[in-house]
């Protein structure tokens, strides 16, 4: 991402490594672990489009991913509560991306870079420029990057699956015995010929092979982007100017998560007369090479705005008007197989039916005969969901001093706006004709809603050495037939008792509007890609106890209502030096009305609790549970206690409280001859973290769970050296501890090391080294199997350098 993660970033998110139902394509930030819902991102203080597809298959979110870093000024990050300023979603804060206004001359960037244990190989070219001719200032910037893959068989440690994956076999599923003998002579040289028998629980043989997860499996995404900036402003009078600025992106990502397979229906084989089940698992040598096996997602995004600013002539008021239309298409293709040709050429001509089960005298030997790749390119299709989301607000904002106390005078800042967002997601009509194998149903989804509000702060001196400030908005949503409103105010105050010492603390309510994902969402048919399933696995449910695929559904509903929150914070700023300063601040946030949908993860342990007596069934949490559990009898004949699916909608109930200290400092001191250096140090403390699912279940500690993966800690801490030509910089972040994999026990924390080193070869021309993970270290995690290293909080990247030059032209 071109935005680095601050130290309130304290929650995990799903990205490049976590399958096809997430959004690979994106990155998000999880400011207090309150979900990337939460967090409000701005572009220049201006709303954009979401990522069109949702977070975690339920909450909208704004991607990071495709904003070019050479036209990055600064990052604006506020922490806590900012409704009564900002509106809707600044519930955990508010994350302001500022780019650059000015720029003068031109500057070309070269970069070069690859991960040390495989994969990964990129380069970046990046080009700003800008200056001004009579009343006209223009600038502009563009950043080309492509990058490979890494695949989990480049990463020594996860390169195999010693679990195993089925490869072929032939089961009947009455018995669970498989009918295979001790023999995969005709698979044997697939999977770069570890495929080997391996005897079932109630008898016969199936294929089995290690090289599965790991040679399909990416954990970083291939991509190409093409991400641009233009902007000009035109002086029309002393006072007044007309601006304009395009933002736009056009990135081509590709990923994987597992080959592609074959289960057949059950049938009745007309030769036995039983009951029978086929299975295959294709090899990368079959399909023509696992990159043939990528989903690829071609993705347009681009933010323009059109303002006027001026100064109120004779007065300290200055306004603008401006108007915003942001817009994001993601198209995603994946290759599928269609069913009547995988059904003929593993079953045959169907035979008709017995006991409701279709009756077929397939030949065995076809299902230990690999394919050919052009057998296999015959039955792939590709399949492509269209999704877009859009943005638009018009906006008045006016500030200036109303009048004045003996203090000082009173500031004021208005705002007025009219907006309108939306999206819409197309599944190929190939979805629903029955012409695919083994993919769910989807429907065509999508909706919008209309936004009003007005807002106002005062700044009010009360005392030379006590300022005090109060913002108050209102915020309308019109959607599905419904009108939603909320009213939402802060208040803080500043004392500086001493010119060294800032005290202070501020009070505020705040909310966030129904994601329009869960409003307009129709029945969406999803998979969780690697989650274990605890009651099967209690239940000796084959292939249970691994982290495999769990589908789920979930569906929106407009009757949904805001959430709502209350922030406070107090703490202090200490400067005794020009050179030195300090801060700690205490925060509190907590939301009621919070829409929800279960974690996966959890549900599942619940219902194994409440199915097994750890819990009690006859509670409200069990009822609720295993009402969204969807699962084969115990006594079932065919696959007894296999997950079908777990349900997952969105409602109004859940509260969550969280709070902890932000600990900041900066410091700089010379070093005579030998230059100057600087340091800076930023610690995030999560003292409390409870989750309560509704008024019924008992509130959850998710601090100390063993069911919760968020960091308790996080520190950055900076050293900078500058000499003569010379500047470098080492960056160190720990992180706290965080639950292993098998929710039994917890990783310790975990430091990682970055480095970075310019030299000024002469006043235009510079070269540069970069080094992440600089001791090249992966923290890795054994609990609980494959992939041995816990998503979502860490990558297993290693060491990655990059080695740039720079040139500047012109003024």
């Amino acid at each position: 991402a071109a935005v680095p993660p601050p130290t309130p970033n304290t929650g995990p998110t799903q990205g490049e490594d976590y399958g096809n139902t997430w959004p690979p394509a994106a990155n998000a930030l999880n400011l207090r672990d309150l979900g990337p819902n939460h967090t409000l991102v701005l572009i220049n203080g201006r709303r954009v489009a979401d990522y069109p597809t949702a977070y975690g298959g339920s909450v909208n979110f704004t991607n990071l991913a495709n904003i070019p870093a050479v036209m990055i000024d600064r990052i604006e990050i506020l922490s806590g509560g900012a409704s009564a300023i900002y509106g809707s979603d600044a519930i955990a804060g508010v994350v302001n991306i500022v780019l650059k206004k000015k720029f003068d001359g031109v500057d070309v960037n070269l970069r070069a870079g690859t991960t040390e244990r495989g994969g990964g190989d990129n380069q970046r070219l990046q080009l700003v420029g800008g200056g001004a001719t009579g009343d006209f200032e223009g600038l502009f910037g563009l950043q080309v990057e492509q990058r490979q893959p890494v695949w989990a068989n480049q990463r020594g440690f996860m390169d195999s699956y010693p679990d195993g994956n089925n490869v072929g076999y032939r089961l009947n599923p009455q018995s669970g015995r498989y009918l295979g003998d001790a023999s995969c002579a005709g698979l044997g040289g697939l999977f770069g010929g570890n495929v080997a028998p391996v005897p079932g629980a109630r008898g016969g043989y199936r294929c089995m092979t290690d090289q599965y997860y790991n040679n399909y499996w990416t954990l970083q995404t291939k991509k190409e982007n093409y991400d641009g900036y233009a902007g000009g402003t035109w002086h029309l009078s002393d006072s007044g100017k007309l601006f304009a600025d395009l933002l736009f992106g056009f990135d081509h990502l590709q990923n994987n998560t597992r080959g592609p397979s074959f289960t057949s229906p059950d049938f009745i084989n007309a030769s036995s007369g039983d009951l029978e089940r086929w299975y295959r698992l294709f090899s990368p040598e079959e399909i023509g090479g696992k990159s043939s096996n990528n989903s690829k997602w071609r993705e347009v995004s681009w933010t323009g705005t059109l303002g006027y600013s001026d100064h109120v002539a004779n007065t300290s008021w200055e306004y603008e008007l401006a108007a915003t239309r942001s817009e994001y298409r993601s198209d995603r293709t994946t290759r599928y197989t269609p069913a009547a040709g995988i059904l003929d050429l593993y079953l045959g001509r169907k035979l008709g039916e017995r006991d409701g089960y279709p009756v077929y005298d397939p030949d065995p030997a076809r299902l230990g005969r690999p394919l050919s790749e052009e057998e296999w390119r015959s039955l792939r299709r590709n399949v492509t969901q269209h999704s877009e989301s859009y943005s638009q607000t018009y906006s008045f904002t006016g500030n200036g001093e109303l009048f004045d106390l003996p203090a000082g005078p009173v500031a004021f800042a208005g705002v007025l706006e009219v907006g309108k967002q939306g999206y819409r997601i197309r599944p190929d009509s190939q979805y629903n004709d029955g012409s695919l194998y083994n993919v769910s149903k989807a429907s065509s989804s999508g909706g919008s809603r209309d936004r009003y509000a007005a807002g106002g702060e005062f700044s009010i001196p009360l005392h030379d050495t006590l300022l005090a400030s109060a913002a108050g908005r209102w915020d309308q949503y019109r959607f599905s037939g419904r009108t939603e409103e909320q009213t939402t105010y802060n208040l803080g105050l500043e004392w500086r008792p001493l010119t060294s010492l800032l005290l202070r603390g501020s009070y505020g309510t705040s909310f966030r509007a129904p994601d329009l994902n869960y409003i307009y969402q129709a029945d969406a048919n999803g998979y969780y890609p690697a989650q274990k399933d605890y009651y099967g696995c209690e239940k000796g449910v084959d292939g249970a106890c691994k982290n495999g695929r769990v589908d789920y559904v979930q569906s929106g509903t407009p009757d949904l209502k805001s959430e709502r929150g209350r922030y406070w914070s107090y703490g202090f700023v200490w400067s005794p030096a020009s050179r030195f300063d300090f801060s700690a601040d205490y925060y509190h946030i907590q939301i009621d009305d919070l829409l929800t949908t279960l974690d996966p993860d959890k549900l599942l342990r619940d219902e194994a609790a409440c199915r097994s007596g750890g819990l009690d069934p006859d509670s409200a949490q069990c009822r609720d549970t295993l009402a969204r559990v969807e699962r084969n009898a115990g006594d079932a004949s065919v696959d007894p206690n296999r997950l079908n699916k777990v349900y997952v909608n969105a409602i109004n109930a859940a509260k969550e409280r969280t709070s902890g200290i932000d600990l900041r400092s900066n410091i700089r001191w010379g070093a005579g001859d030998y230059g100057a250096f600087s340091s800076t140090l930023g610690y995030t403390l999560v003292l409390s973290h409870d989750y309560k699912q509704s008024d019924d279940y008992p509130s959850e500690n998710q601090r100390d769970s063993l069911d919760s993966h968020d960091w308790r800690s996080k520190l950055n801490a900076s050293l900078t050296w500058d000499y003569a030509q010379f500047t470098s910089t080492l960056f160190a972040v720990r992180y706290g501890s965080v639950t292993n994999a098998a929710g039994s026990g917890r990783l310790s924390p975990w430091t990682v090391f970055n480095a970075s080193a310019r030299y000024r070869l002469n006043e235009r021309a510079s070269v540069g080294l970069t080094v992440n993970n600089l001791l090249d270290q992966i923290k890795e995690d054994d609990s609980d199997g494959w992939p041995y290293y816990p998503t979502g909080n860490y990558d297993a990247m290693g060491r990655q350098w990059w080695l740039d030059f720079s040139y500047h032209f012109g003024g």
